[in-house]
């Protein structure tokens, strides 16, 4: 291990250890609290240019296998840790997590202290920061960092997504229970890949789906004239608003009455589609443990959480129905529309990692498309 530090835009400097990749790493320095699901979060689209600090000191104790990917070509920006991870087990095992960091050129710190680190997240915000693998190279490190002004504005859903259409044909994993689809009917889905993770893909193709997963500014016009049962808009990075073409194209959608479900960066983009605003969270909410309860029911579902920006609730018009919110701030977390199917939730119902509680809105994604099919 070479000796390495976290610089921070405040003028913090945090003394840490590299394992990873030796390349230096300038992003938002966020952090997650998530007992289990390194894996599926290093790997999730939606952390792009984001630097991951676990809450957990325990990372990279199961390994790593390549089913649990939720993205092959895309992530994180970094990995920050407590503990240096000595010993793997899992009969599910096919490389330790060092080696993993290493072939994916991700950086990667341990030797740290995440509870400070959390701390100075939680008073301040998220800050961006620099991963320093050499601490020989604080100097260039500042550099860096004073060329990254941050996630505001920046559209990082098309460097994330795919260049070309494809078929995706592969359902869940055979250790996960689900509901498969009992109908003889299979629906025609295109989903807009604006960072989405293959677990997403995964349960809408055992509920019946057959999905075309296109680029994320895959127009209305092409999209039309191949008559989708429903349109998917999937999570992402970087600031809503800044996603001009989506939010165009999304519009259009909306005014059609096409059944639409979005999650994440899906969801605020079909909000600002619809004419509400969307902000900057303090410090986002990222884990699999936060409750978010269901307005109608009054249920509360313990639910996996990976977002910076959120809807501005105060924003929300007579077009709006609100769903679900936030147990731990009020913020708002689901949103269906009055006059078109179309709905979406803030959070993860796929989970991956995290708890299914919330899994029903998929179904709810396919009663939208029997209905408008009736």
């Amino acid at each position: 291990m070479k000796s390495a530090a976290i610089l921070i835009d405040d003028g913090t400097i945090i003394p840490a250890e590299s394992i990873g990749s030796d390349q230096m790493s300038v992003g938002e320095i966020v952090f997650n609290t998530s007992m289990t699901g390194y894996q599926e979060i290093i790997t999730d689209p939606s952390y792009d240019r984001q630097i991951i600090t676990f809450t957990n000191p325990h990372v990279g104790n199961t390994g790593i296998n390549y089913d649990d990917y939720e993205s092959n070509d895309n992530g994180c920006s970094g990995v920050i840790m407590r503990n240096y991870p000595t010993q793997d087990s899992s009969w599910r095992k096919q490389q330790s997590l060092i080696e993993f960091l290493l072939d994916r050129s991700i950086p990667a710190l341990c030797s740290v202290d995440t509870r400070f680190l959390t701390s100075l997240l939680r008073k301040k915000g998220s800050l961006n920061g620099c991963l320093v693998p050499d601490v020989k190279k604080l100097d260039d490190a500042k550099i860096e960092l004073s060329k990254f002004s941050g996630l505001s504005g920046l559209d990082l859903a098309k460097k994330v997504t795919i260049d070309e259409p494809y078929i995706w044909n592969e359902g869940t994993h055979k250790l996960i229970s689900k509901s498969l689809h009992k109908s003889g009917k299979r629906f025609k889905v295109y989903a807009y890949d604006f960072g989405i993770k293959k677990n997403i893909l995964r349960i809408l193709y055992d509920l019946g789906c057959d999905i075309t997963v296109v680029p994320a500014n895959y127009t209305f016009d092409k999209l039309k004239a191949e008559k989708p049962d429903g349109v998917f808009l999937s999570n992402g990075p970087g600031d809503p608003s800044a996603c001009k073409y989506a939010i165009d194209n999304i519009r259009e959608l909306i005014s059609n009455k096409i059944p639409t479900f979005g999650i994440c960066l899906g969801f605020q983009l079909m909000c600002l589609a619809s004419e509400a605003k969307t902000y900057k969270m303090k410090f986002g909410h990222h884990g699999a443990n936060h409750p978010v309860i269901d307005v109608e029911t009054q249920k509360v579902s313990i639910t996996s959480q990976n977002h910076g920006f959120a809807v501005d609730s105060s924003s929300l018009n007579s077009n709006h129905k609100i769903t679900h919110k936030s147990l731990f701030d009020d913020s708002l977390q689901g949103v269906e529309l009055i006059d078109s199917p179309a709905y979406g939730f803030q959070g993860h119902p796929e989970a991956s990692p995290g708890p299914q509680d919330i899994y029903y809105l998929f179904e709810k994604f396919i009663n939208f498309m029997t209905d408008n099919n009736a």
